[in-house]
């Protein structure tokens, strides 16, 4: 037999872990330094420069 459980508090305990999940992905996200934003903005562009200057251009 399964054990009884209160169906208020499981909903707010599965609350606290989805909270508790999104915070720590805006962590990820929103809790950077200005410098690793800036560097990581620098690497984005440098990588697409890299990529833009092995295209391939057709000859018209």
């Amino acid at each position: 037999m399964t054990d009884v459980i209160n169906l208020r508090r499981e909903r707010k305990r599965r609350k606290s872990l989805e909270d508790a999940k999104q915070a720590e992905t805006n962590r990820l996200l929103y809790g950077r330094t200005k410098a690793q934003k800036q560097s990581d903005s620098l690497e984005k562009l440098r990588k697409k420069a890299l990529l833009d200057g092995k295209r391939l251009r057709e000859e018209d």
